[in-house]
């Protein structure tokens, strides 16, 4: 075989091998980056079902759902003497945890829902309007399930990274608030007020860096708010948090 017969042979080989990545490979790579709906976060749910397999919740636990601001929240330090799950996941929205309620919060059958989203929801471009109506979704969903279950919104917080969406995160609070405000099953804890400073802007010795996450000092605000609510969920049980 000469030379330029092997050259020839080369060639259609590599274009054989281009022409089957575009089709099949490179087709999957697109897809993974495109996966920008509530499917993205099935690695998360994932770990937290392996966790549960691994170490059984405690029964009778308050659940904590939502964002990253309930993610990084460390229960047991906050509430030592309440019985605690945490299912806060990555930058979720609130429709993410519509999306996967039969697996997020269904399996533990929480009598109460600490419930924080909608810090990602308005920069992600939803109005206060969508807002609140996929809130309603998620608490129709508990309620469906779960008739006798009380859910606490925290209310969305001013943040210096996102206070350019100040004011429409807060309409969406009064949105929420008035929508709620009828239920004896569900209230609205405001946590915005005192995470305001005296100039009228966020308190900077709350967050983190980022001007977005809390710091400790934050997470202590939140802690001192929330802890009227949780005084019926005390317990001198010695099952730990989880």
């Amino acid at each position: 075989m000469t030379r330029s017969c092997v050259n020839r042979l080369l060639r259609i080989r590599f274009l054989s091998s281009s022409l089957w990545f575009i089709l099949w490979v490179a087709p999957l790579f697109l897809w993974a980056e495109q996966k920008t709906g509530p499917e993205r976060w099935e690695a998360d749910i994932r770990a937290f079902e392996e966790k549960d397999r691994l170490q059984p919740p405690p029964k009778d636990a308050v659940l904590f759902v939502g964002s990253s601001s309930i993610r990084m929240w460390i229960l047991g330090e906050s509430f030592p003497r309440i019985k605690t799950i945490n299912r806060g996941f990555g930058g979720s929205l609130i429709e993410d945890s519509v999306y996967y309620f039969d697996r997020l919060v269904l399996p533990y059958r929480p009598k109460l829902i600490v419930f924080y989203a909608g810090d990602n929801d308005i920069p992600a471009g939803k109005t206060p309007r969508k807002l609140l109506e996929d809130f309603k979704t998620f608490v129709k969903k508990v309620h469906t399930a779960l008739p006798k279950t009380t859910i606490l919104f925290i209310s969305i917080k001013p943040s210096i990274q996102r206070w350019a969406f100040v004011e429409k995160m807060r309409q969406a609070n009064r949105l929420i608030r008035r929508a709620i405000q009828s239920d004896k099953r569900m209230r609205y804890v405001d946590i915005g007020t005192p995470m305001i400073g005296e100039d009228g802007k966020p308190r900077k010795e709350l967050f983190l860096e980022d001007g977005l996450h809390l710091n400790k000092e934050g997470y202590r605000l939140w802690t001192s708010i929330l802890e009227p609510y949780l005084k019926t969920y005390q317990t001198d049980d010695s099952e730990k948090p989880k």
